[in-house]
């Protein structure tokens, strides 16, 4: 991927690593819009950083994902790099007596059937240009899972897996499929506190790593900072080593 010059839409752009990674781009000369449902959050964005666009969207509809999407190809036609960020992240309790699907259906809509519905209605925009990039945002849970939070685990996982075969089917065009895997970071995406958690890796060192690579290594398909290589080659340990690292992963949690 080139690292300047695009125009590059980024959902979830009103917080944490979304935001993050907007202004990088924005200053490394990207025209940037930023997407999220809630305006104030994007304006905050954009008040901050003068040049990036904004748009609403309600990513947990597919009818609004549509109307959005047919709004984007108009306002920017030469829309050639889509970062699917968007995700929520909450806990579950499966051992309960009666189970709340709730909170998996609704994370399974933001976190996968979101990203899937705005690839699919972009990529004829993206095949116009002469490159283009589609991001995704996985995890490393999407490689060893954290028990508390099993659906937002499973739609990493799932993010993980289609960003492998998109790639693949889009192997002879030219749109280039990158997916970005974080570790633990400091965001809020499960809360305030997470932003101070000395166990999660400091939001602006981690933005600074995933650009150097970005930069460095164009043509790279996984973009992993060195903090999560535990989670990403975890089973490369083996059956014993695997399950060792998610007991260790899972304890440490619940300990905290």
């Amino acid at each position: 991927m080139q690292i300047s010059g695009n125009t590059i839409l980024i959902t979830g752009g009103g917080s944490g690593i979304g935001r993050a990674l907007a202004e990088a781009f924005h200053k490394r000369g990207n025209q940037v819009i930023v997407a999220g449902r809630r305006q104030a959050a994007l304006d905050e964005v954009a008040e901050a950083n003068p040049g990036i666009a904004t748009a609403t969207v309600d990513l947990s509809d597919a009818r609004d994902i549509a109307r959005f999407a047919a709004q984007i190809a108009g306002d920017h036609p030469r829309l050639n790099a889509l970062l699917n960020n968007a995700g929520i992240m909450q806990p579950e309790n499966w051992s309960a007596e009666n189970v709340d699907l709730a909170t998996a259906e609704a994370t399974i809509a933001t976190n996968l059937l979101a990203p899937l519905r705005l690839t699919a209605a972009l990529l004829p925009l993206l095949r116009k240009q002469a490159k283009s990039t589609v991001l995704t945002v996985s995890s490393g849970l999407a490689f060893l899972p954290l028990a508390p939070t099993p659906t937002y685990s499973a739609t990493k996982a799932a993010i993980h897996s289609f960003s492998e075969s998109l790639r693949y089917q889009l192997k002879d065009t030219n749109v280039d499929v990158i997916e970005i895997a974080p570790p633990y970071v400091q965001t809020e995406l499960m809360g305030a506190q997470q932003a101070s958690d000395p166990h999660a890796m400091p939001l602006a060192a981690f933005i600074d790593e995933v650009m150097q690579i970005l930069e460095t290594q164009p043509d790279a398909h996984e973009v992993l900072v060195q903090r999560v290589h535990p989670l990403r080659f975890a089973a490369e340990q083996g059956r014993e080593g695997y399950a060792k690292a998610f007991a260790q992963l899972n304890d440490a949690f619940a300990a905290r």
